[in-house]
């Protein structure tokens, strides 16, 4: 059974509690309500039964989801300990390079959003597995209420929110569509979501030395890295969970390190080592001096570091409203394609050259 998840609100360390939550274990469990204090400026948003109860948000069990048979492929309560161990850590600003170079992209692409979004920048909503992350999150100018919550299951109601925002979460979701249809349900018309998720071929350098270290050592190997979505998936994902206007794209970030460890021992400082079911859960010491050796060899750079390669895959996507612009109807077109070979051939106004 997992431990109770509480969840919290305001500003600063003094955290108000609002519920303790617990479930029963099993992937048939019922999910049971308890009394909660919901601060009335907040209480509008949540979902619940009634105005004193909330639903529970967490499902601490192993094997296929409840909903429509989803493969529960990474261990959510793992990743909830070792986020939590990681923003535990004296020196854990430290880590936090990728986090805040990818949050700085993400926000570009928030003021690149041609509307405004008055109440977003006025009231932001912090949501985290990790109770630790929340309390030591940095702090901003805007009023910002903290929510502990498994992303899996967001705990707002309906048409909530203007603007939604993830970064680097989306990435250790067992029903990645069913979390994009989730985040689409508590958008209002017209709201918009901006994501970004590690993906694609993240530390195929550290991949790909793994496993020809364990082939070696070991005579075969096992998953040390995390599988990751394909930016090719993405925009079907986001269309069947309801999105249009879609924009995906794919950045990548190279960091160097010494050495192979280092890249090893920062994933963990930042909360993003394996934690799918089928990890193996200890290396050899022999295997790791070869994976280190070989990682060198073939990725080394000429001072000597080696590097390692995030893809960052960034996606947008509007929840559609009668407002927005529509595709023109079928056979409506006044221009052919075919015509395009043409355009150079064109008379033009000499006028207007």
């Amino acid at each position: 059974m997992p431990p109770p998840v509480r969840i919290f609100f305001g500003d600063g360390p003094g955290f108000e509690s609002l519920a303790e939550l617990q479930t029963d274990s099993g992937p048939c469990s019922r999910v049971r309500t308890a009394p909660v204090q919901v601060l009335p400026q907040t209480q509008s948003l949540l979902c619940g039964a009634g105005p004193r109860s909330l639903r529970c948000l967490w499902r601490g069990w192993r094997g296929l989801s409840s909903q429509g048979g989803v493969m529960n492929v990474f261990d959510r309560s793992m990743k909830r300990r070792q986020k939590q161990w990681a923003s535990s850590l004296l020196d854990s600003d430290k880590y936090d390079y990728l986090r805040d170079e990818v949050g700085s992209r993400l926000a570009d692409r928030v003021y690149d959003v041609s509307r405004s979004l008055p109440d977003i920048v006025e009231r932001l909503f912090l949501t985290d597995i990790s109770d630790s992350s929340l309390r030591n999150r940095k702090k901003c100018e805007m009023p910002t209420q903290c929510v502990l919550a498994d992303e899996e299951f967001l705990p707002f109601k309906e048409n909530t929110f203007d603007l939604a925002l993830s970064s680097l979460s989306l990435h250790w979701i067992n029903d990645l569509p069913g979390a994009l249809r989730q985040i689409h349900q508590v958008l209002k018309p017209d709201g918009v979501f901006i994501g970004a998720m590690v993906g694609g071929e993240t530390l195929y350098e550290l991949r790909c030395s793994l496993q020809l270290a364990e082939l070696e050592r070991e005579g075969g190997f096992a998953p040390h890295i995390s599988p990751y979505t394909a930016v090719t998936d993405l925009g079907n994902l986001l269309g069947r969970a309801g999105f249009n206007m879609l924009t995906v794209d794919i950045d990548e970030v190279q960091v160097h390190y010494p050495g192979m460890l280092e890249v090893m021992r920062d994933l963990q400082g930042m909360g993003e080592s394996n934690c799918a079911w089928n990890r193996k859960s200890l290396l050899h010491r022999d295997t790791i001096l070869a994976a280190a050796a070989i990682y060198k060899e073939m990725y080394g750079n000429e001072d000597g570091s080696v590097p390692a390669t995030f893809q960052i895959l960034y996606m947008i996507g509007w929840k559609p409203h009668e407002s927005q612009a529509k595709p023109a109807k079928r056979g409506s077109a006044n221009v052919s394609f075919a015509d395009l070979s043409k355009i150079s051939k064109f008379p033009t106004d000499p006028q207007k050259s």
